[in-house]
Parts: structure tokens; C-alpha cells; sequence
């Protein structure tokens, strides 16, 4: 196993910290499924509470740092410093509906060398409360599952394949693109899941669990460590153009290189018959 740097071992007490936290209210949660008002007033406010944790163990960690954040927003650090990408609370619809899957995302993502733009994603890790699983990756260090190495799957074949997606909801994603693509994978694949939480699906595919994944119209804070994880398991992360960006959040498609390839072929073809 690698030797955890100081700086992941930061990040992965203050995702376990906020994961007790979110543990804790899940129980909640599934107690006011019957109640009148509901749990999405509660749900908002375990979000932002997981959120604040994270804050406050990361600021006295690295103070001079920023933060890009889903409920907060981007806050600025000193000059040059790298900032830290936070999604307190990826799945959360799952979380309303005492569905067992969400997940914590934290990522690094540094100054370019001119200082005037944001560059690549250095370290992440996804972590899941429930299961207590903790995925994280440092660039050039490799994918871990705690103390586990992690690699992509080695299916080669599309009809083996188990791919991940995500599917356009409640107006946001254009669902027709996204029709257009499924038909293209859809039928030539094994089966495709769709299990709402974006930083979880690409730490599976780091993990080998699935073979592939694509969804469009997400945030860098879903996606951020999730790129990472799947680069630094020997997988490719590219956007429906082919581009490995640092961060895929606008469209996003991963898998192994071979899968990759097939995959960027086909939702090409999908998207040139428009």
C-alpha cells in the first residue's frame, strides 16, 4: 500500500467526521418519511451541517486554501494556493428516500503555473457513510479502497459490459441528447444502472464495479475526485468530445481504454444524428 500522505489524511477525517454525522441523521430520516411535512427541510439542513464540518476540519488543516463548495459556493484562498472542491451530500434524493446510497466527495484541484486559472485535480476521495467505504486517489500514487489497490475492469467486450449512467430529471439535462445516446449503448451492453449519486458511480468504475459510465450536466464537485479515482485505476475520463479535461463535470464519459473507445464511438455516432 502507499504510504497516506498527511494531506489525504486530513480529508479522510473530515469525511468520516461529517460521514458519523450523516449516519446519524439517515435513522432520522427514515423515522419522518411518515410525517406530514416531510424530511426535505431536514435533509437540506443535514446537507449543510455535513458541509460545515467539512469546512471547519479542512480550514484548521489548511487555512490559506479556497474552497469550492455545493452549498457554500467558492470562497478564495491566498494567491497560488490549491483549493478544495466539496460535495457534503452527493445523492441526495437517495438520502430523502432512506435509500442507502450517497456519498461524500472532497477533491484538490491546483493553481495552473501561471496562477490565473484552476488546473488539475491532485488528490480525492468519495467516501460512503453506510458501507464506510473510503475511496481516494493522489495523482501518480494509484486508487485505493482503503488499503486496497484499485484497477478498472478488464472487460474488453461491450456485451459484458455493466455501464453507469445518469438520466435527466426535474429539467435539468436534455433528456432527448440523452435518449440519443442510450439508444446507441443501450442494446449493444449487459445492463445499465442508474443509482443517483455521480461521485459513487466513478469510484465504482475505478473499482471495476462497473465497466463504464456517461452523464452530462453535472457539477465539478460531483465529478472532481471521481475523475481522479477512475485515472489513477488505469481508467480514461474524457467528455462526449474526447477531451480529458481535469475536471469532466459538462459531459463525462469513463471506462477502461478499450471500453472508453467504444463508448466515445458510439455516443459520437449518437450525437452526429441530430
Amino acid at each position: 500500500m502507499a504510504a497516506i500522505t498527511g494531506l489525504m489524511r486530513v480529508m479522510e477525517r473530515a469525511a468520516r467526521k461529517a460521514g458519523q454525522r450523516l449516519r446519524r441523521d439517515f435513522g432520522e430520516v427514515e423515522h419522518l418519511q411518515v410525517s406530514k411535512k416531510g424530511p426535505a427541510d431536514f435533509v437540506s439542513k443535514a446537507d449543510q451541517m455535513a458541509e460545515r464540518t467539512l469546512w471547519d476540519e479542512l480550514r484548521a488543516a489548511r487555512p490559506d486554501w479556497g474552497f469550492l463548495m455545493e452549498e457554500g459556493g467558492e470562497i478564495p484562498g491566498e494567491d497560488g494556493k490549491p483549493r478544495f472542491i466539496i460535495d457534503p451530500l452527493d445523492g441526495t434524493t437517495n438520502f430523502l428516500h432512506g435509500i442507502p446510497h450517497f456519498a461524500i466527495s472532497i477533491a484538490v484541484q491546483e493553481r495552473t503555473l501561471d496562477g490565473k486559472d484552476w488546473g488539475e485535480v491532485t488528490a480525492g476521495i468519495v467516501y460512503q457513510p453506510i458501507t464506510d467505504e473510503s475511496f481516494w486517489a493522489e495523482k501518480s500514487r494509484g486508487a485505493w479502497l482503503q488499503d486496497r489497490r484499485l484497477r478498472v475492469s478488464a472487460r474488453r467486450y461491450m456485451d459484458e459490459a455493466l455501464i453507469a449512467t445518469g438520466i435527466p430529471f426535474a429539467g435539468h439535462g436534455d433528456i432527448n441528447e440523452w435518449a440519443r445516446i442510450y439508444a446507441e449503448i443501450g442494446p449493444r451492453i449487459a445492463g445499465v444502472r442508474r443509482n443517483g449519486a455521480a461521485s459513487l458511480d466513478l469510484a465504482w468504475v475505478a473499482a471495476g464495479r462497473y465497466d463504464g459510465y456517461w452523464e452530462s450536466s453535472l457539477q465539478p464537485w460531483d465529478s472532481a475526485a471521481g475523475c481522479l479515482l477512475v485515472r489513477e485505476a488505469g481508467g480514461f475520463v474524457s467528455d462526449y468530445k474526447g477531451r480529458s479535461l481535469p475536471i469532466c463535470d459538462e459531459t463525462i464519459l469513463a471506462g477502461n481504454d478499450s471500453l472508453h473507445s467504444k463508448l466515445h464511438k458510439l455516443v459520437a455516432e449518437a450525437l452526429r444524428n441530430t
